[in-house]
């Protein structure tokens, strides 16, 4: 059985193995793949993994020895989910891989807007603190998160993550969702409508699917809804945010601040408004990518690869 990995860096850089995979077949592996070599790379391949690397209709029909294609991820958009169902391809992937991870980073981008640890670190080391002869040197407010609220849409897995982590610190939660069960895990979350949400909240964090109806989620209306002091977090997708509306919101103060590891386009176009915005925290899409996440990413997606080979195929996508 020949196995093709198109896009093999992001989940192993080198500090990963792939014996699993190379158990069940002949694997070849790229780091990345082009447009204009996605079909020449993919021909003769029974099973087809990719991250980012879209897997079109066209490039679906060319590969007539495709049995399997497998992402390497949780979003599946990048494969085109009706011509693989087409061929009767089970497309599968990797859905809970990164919740501990991705809420981690939130606390992490939350904690960064707080108390701006790198300002304040790029500070001392510069001889602002020798300079200024206080024992104590700040260079923006910090804010105490305890007693404070955080209002969480979408309320999955690493949406319930989130809340945990926030109760920690003693934040009240609230939560808006799609989710039939009101109350999935139990705790003290009140649910309220999306507007009320943003109205309350101190910080707000993204945490849904980009469906056709949550994209632009965060537009200039919902964005004034929101406290002048309050904070945006998106770990989720970057189309959940109108970004220009989300910069000119930040730059009027309309806001307090930002921190995003998403954007609508990754990565992002010089002209992307965030990047000049104010208090606007941008990393590049690394919440899911901790080595332990990435390690259990890439057992399960071996076994997925295993489970179809007995016949019995898990994380389907389409069924």
């Amino acid at each position: 059985m020949k196995i093709v990995i198109l896009d093999g860096h992001t989940l192993n850089p080198g500090d990963l193995s792939w014996e699993e995979l190379q158990a069940m077949g002949e694997v070849t592996v790229y780091e990345r793949t082009p447009p204009e070599l996605i079909v020449e790379r993919s021909k003769g391949a029974d099973v087809l993994f990719t991250n980012k690397t879209p897997l079109s209709a066209d490039t679906i029909g060319k590969l007539s020895d495709l049995r399997y294609i497998g992402v390497l991820a949780t979003g599946y958009n990048v494969v085109d989910i009706q011509a693989a169902s087409f061929r009767n391809i089970p497309v599968t992937n990797v859905p809970t891989y990164g919740t501990s991870s991705v809420a981690q980073f939130v606390l992490a981008l939350l904690l960064e807007l707080c108390h701006h640890i790198g300002l304040h670190n790029e500070a001392v080391h510069s001889g602002e603190w020798s300079r200024s002869g206080d024992f104590c040197f700040s260079l923006k407010p910090l804010i105490e998160l305890h007693g404070k609220k955080i209002g969480i849409i979408g309320y999955g897995r690493i949406g319930q993550e989130v809340a945990k982590v926030c109760r920690a610190l003693g934040m009240e939660v609230l939560a808006s969702t799609s989710g039939r069960n009101p109350h999935p895990d139990g705790a003290d979350t009140r649910f309220v409508p999306l507007d009320e949400l943003l109205a309350n909240s101190d910080v707000v964090s993204l945490h849904c699917p980009l469906l056709p109806d949550t994209q632009g989620l965060m537009n200039r209306a919902r964005l004034s809804l929101m406290k002048p002091t309050a904070l945006l977090l998106n770990t989720s997708r970057g189309a959940l945010v109108v970004e220009q509306d989300l910069a000119d919101a930040l730059n009027a103060n309309t806001i307090g601040g930002a921190g995003l590891d998403v954007l609508s386009i990754e990565p992002p176009r010089a002209d992307c408004p965030l990047l000049r915005a104010r208090n606007c925290i941008i990393t590049p899409h690394i919440a899911w990518a901790t080595k332990e996440a990435r390690s259990r990413l890439m057992a399960t997606a071996a076994d997925n690869l295993r489970a179809y080979l007995k016949g019995s195929p898990i994380h389907v996508v389409n069924h």
